[in-house]
C-alpha cells in the first residue's frame, strides 16, 4: 500500500515584488513541519518547479533529517489565472481584500470552464494532477511540497465533490498543512485532510 503525504507550501510573500519567496514565517512553518514528521522514512521527496514548493522540501526536510531521494515534477505546480501574479504584486491593487474579492470572482468563472487565454482550463489542471498522483502509486511512502489548488483539486475528486468541493476546501488551507492519501487494493482514499497540529494557533495563514 502507498501513501502519499501532500504538504502546502509555506506562507510566500504577498503583496511584494516576488510572491513566490516563502516568508520568513513560511519558512519557520517549513522547519516546524520537518520536525513534526521526523519519525517518517519516506522513499521519495517531490516538489513542483515553484520557488516557494523547493523552499519548503528543502527546509522541512532539513530540518526532518530525510535522505530520500528528490524529484522534481512541474505537474504539482499551482495553476495560474490570467493576471494573478500581477494583482498579488501591485500597490495599487489596494490590499489583500481587493485580491480576494478579484480572485474569487476569477476563480468561480475558471471553475464553471470560463477562462482568459493563456489560462489552463479546470478540466486540464485537474487531470495533470491526477497523473502525478497515479505515478506515486508504486513508491512506498512519498511526500509531495506543491501547493493549494492540487491538493484542494485532488481532495475534491477523492470525494467525488468535482467543482463544488473544491470551492469550499481552497479556502481553508493552511499552510504546511499535510494531506495523506492512501493507495492499495480498494483504490485511492482520502485519509486526512489539512492537518496542521505542528502550528500554534498563532502561525496558522492560509495564503
Amino acid at each position: 500500500m502507498g501513501q502519499i503525504l501532500l504538504v502546502r507550501h509555506g506562507q510566500a510573500s504577498f503583496g511584494t515584488d516576488d510572491y513566490d519567496v516563502l516568508s520568513a514565517l513560511g519558512e519557520e512553518q517549513a522547519g516546524l513541519l520537518g520536525r513534526e514528521l521526523a519519525g517518517l522514512s519516506p522513499d521519495v521527496v517531490v516538489h513542483g518547479e515553484l520557488r516557494r514548493q523547493r523552499e519548503t522540501a528543502v527546509i522541512a526536510a532539513g530540518a526532518a533529517g530525510w535522505t530520500a531521494p528528490v524529484r522534481v515534477d512541474p505537474r504539482w505546480d499551482e495553476f495560474e489565472l490570467a493576471g494573478s501574479a500581477a494583482r498579488m504584486a501591485s500597490r495599487e491593487e489596494g490590499s489583500r481584500k481587493a485580491f480576494q474579492r478579484w480572485y474569487e470572482g476569477a476563480t468561480d468563472r475558471w471553475l464553471a470552464g470560463e477562462h482568459e487565454p493563456g489560462d489552463e482550463p479546470w478540466v486540464d489542471f485537474c487531470a495533470r494532477t491526477s497523473a502525478a498522483l497515479v505515478d506515486l502509486s508504486t513508491v512506498g511512502t512519498a511526500v509531495v511540497f506543491t501547493s493549494g489548488g492540487p491538493i484542494a483539486a485532488l481532495a475534491a475528486a477523492l470525494l467525488d465533490g468535482g467543482a463544488a468541493s473544491y470551492r469550499r476546501l481552497m479556502p481553508v488551507m493552511v499552510n504546511t498543512s499535510v494531506t495523506r492519501v492512501v493507495m492499495g487494493r480498494r483504490g485511492t482514499s482520502l485519509i486526512s485532510f489539512n492537518g496542521h497540529e505542528h502550528l500554534s494557533r498563532d502561525l496558522v495563514t492560509y495564503r
